[in-house]
């Protein structure tokens, strides 16, 4: 479910996160303990917002129940319609044992913002979009897909305050965000098809473990590769996450043997330009490149055909 490029932030952000914190405090935390962390709390976000966009369905009974109750209640109020909180994908969800399961140890409803959530409800009925989908008469499961993607790309994704909201309980929305709203829309087109706690496939799982360890274990082998391209640079004043970054992908051109090298030199680039300096993605380009082919040439690099592993 998560992607490679998606596990190598997670590691990056672990061993950089292992490096500022030894600095600071005499107990050297668990690197492994803080990269499943990570990967907690990707499965958290996807699990709010399945619920939060469930309790935007479900309002419409809430509401349908408060007007109701109103002391004078209108015609308009005793008429609320409630096709949304009936909807057949809102209830393959709430049925999904796994989602129960996943509800009951994350608590999601301690998290949510009922003020939000009513919000963009209100504003939800008063759209075309919305009176086109209660207006057919029969359920439908490609009507209910259509109206719970409008709710998720229009009042969700493509509202200030939700973003806001989300960013607020999640410090990780900005690295798994786009994944996750990925993964939430495969969801909803087959609701019971995710193993939530297997939000890291195996292969992936062992993957990102075994990058953490060895870039771990073998970091001073690791700078004896780096070190020497760096010539004029003074490697105490190269950028921290640079140094991890490299490191990573000298231990990609070692020890992972299925993993093109330009797989693992344009993932790494591409990583520095986002997160590191303005300068970070040419100067780690050049260095792992330098190393790259020098390995070659030496006959040091043992890669097996990827496409057969």
């Amino acid at each position: 479910m998560i992607s490679r490029r998606n596990i190598r932030v997670k590691v990056m952000q672990t061993l950089y996160a292992c490096s500022t914190e030894t600095e600071q405090i005499t107990k050297t935390p668990d690197p492994s303990k803080i990269l499943d962390q990570h990967f907690n709390q990707t499965r958290s976000l996807f699990v709010y917002l399945i619920y939060f966009i469930t309790q935007i369905a479900r309002y419409a009974e809430k509401d349908a129940h408060k007007r109701a109750s109103k002391y004078i209640p209108s015609a308009h109020d005793l008429n609320v319609n409630t096709k949304l909180a009936g909807s057949g994908l809102l209830w393959q969800i709430l049925e999904d044992k796994l989602w129960e399961e996943q509800v009951k140890k994350e608590k999601p409803e301690q998290l949510v913002d009922e003020e939000l959530v009513k919000k963009i409800y209100n504003q939800l009925v008063k759209t075309s979009e919305y009176h086109h989908y209660i207006s057919v008469n029969q359920q439908s499961k490609q009507e209910d897909r259509k109206i719970f993607e409008f709710i998720l790309n229009d009042y969700m994704l493509g509202n200030e305050d939700f973003i806001a909201h989300i960013e607020e309980l999640f410090s990780n929305w900005n690295d798994d965000g786009e994944m996750v709203v990925q993964l939430l829309q495969t969801y909803l087109h087959k609701p019971g098809s995710v193993k939530f706690q297997e939000i890291v496939s195996p292969d992936k799982a062992r993957f990102a473990h075994s990058l953490l360890t060895t870039v771990t274990e073998k970091n001073d082998y690791l700078l004896e590769f780096i070190t020497p391209k760096l010539k004029n640079w003074d490697p105490e004043r190269i950028a921290l996450l640079d140094m991890v970054i490299m490191k990573m992908g000298v231990a990609e051109f070692l020890y992972f043997e299925t993993i093109p090298p330009k797989v693992t030199i344009n993932e790494y680039i591409d990583l520095a330009k986002e997160y590191s300096t303005a300068q970070s993605g040419h100067f780690v380009n050049g260095i792992l490149d330098n190393i790259h082919k020098e390995l070659v040439q030496e006959g040091r690099l043992k890669k097996t055909d990827y496409k057969k592993a």
